[in-house]
């Protein structure tokens, strides 16, 4: 596997398959659960967001939502374990991608009931939107390259409609660019936002451009395990890295898996 400029393994390809397998067979391998992880977190936020505000169903924008993994999670309460054995499991090679989507909408329609929350993803893989939108995982989607452009009208008007705004791993690839477009596409209102990133990614550019939009932001205490290392030359680049942006990676990072830290970010008058 090669590494990108970061020092973690390049994944760019398993985005762009028409259909969840690559995606689901690459990051098994690795342990990858950071979603998992994340769940608890962004239901506590869209509840308090819902109590808050009186909005019955927030609509949450997922930064890099790739196949639409955190809805799946989040407004149907599946599992990775649940996604890993429908997209790598022993008969998923046996599947067309017509069958696979057919099999999503039927769990999706048996779930529908529990959910009080729209998604709306936004990535640059059009594949893995279109995926996720046929599914019924996504409530709607904006296909867009928020780090080299804004938004178009249509676009900025579907990000204005977000009350919230999440992520899990993009950060770092992502960074205020984006950030700021979509803080600033209401114009007046700000959507909440949680943020899942990687240690060796500092957030103090995105918290700067967050301060100055008015936002207050918070760092939680915890640390969540992403996945684990692919390589031993992915580690070393890793833990170089993390030490180059003044991380202490003993004890954490050493233990052989990628970290992230959790940031929530609320405007300053709410």
């Amino acid at each position: 596997m090669r590494v990108d400029t970061t020092g973690k393994i390049s994944l760019g390809h398993i985005y762009t398959s028409p259909d969840p397998r690559a995606y689901f067979a690459a990051l098994r391998d690795l342990d990858y659960h950071i979603p998992e992880l994340a769940k608890p977190h962004f239901r506590g936020l869209i509840a308090e967001y819902r109590e808050a505000h009186r909005v019955p169903v927030p609509t949450v924008l997922d930064i890099g939502c790739s196949y639409g993994i955190n809805a799946a999670l989040v407004k149907y309460g599946i599992t990775m374990g649940d996604l890993y054995d429908r997209y790598s499991g022993r008969d998923a090679h046996r599947h067309t991608r017509g069958t696979l989507l057919s099999r999503d909408r039927e769990l999706v329609r048996s779930l529908e009931k529990e959910s009080r929350v729209r998604f709306l993803g936004l990535d640059a893989s059009e594949e893995a939107l279109s995926y996720a939108l046929e599914a019924g995982f996504l409530d709607g989607a904006v296909h867009a390259d928020l780090e080299n452009g804004d938004p178009t009208g249509e676009q900025r008007t579907r990000l204005a409609g977000a009350d919230l705004v999440i992520s899990t791993g993009c950060l770092g690839y992502v960074t205020e660019r984006t950030i700021s477009r979509i803080a600033g596409a209401h114009g007046r209102r700000r959507p909440w936002m949680a943020h899942f990133v990687l240690r060796m990614f500092p957030f103090d550019a995105i918290a700067g451009v967050l301060a100055a939009a008015g936002y207050a932001t918070v760092r939680h205490g915890g640390l969540f395990r992403q996945r684990r290392f692919a390589t031993p030359e992915e580690r070393s680049l890793v833990l170089d890295r993390l030490s180059d942006v003044g991380v202490d990676p003993s004890g954490v990072e050493t233990g052989g898996w990628l970290y992230a830290q959790l940031y929530v970010s609320r405007p300053t008058d709410q």
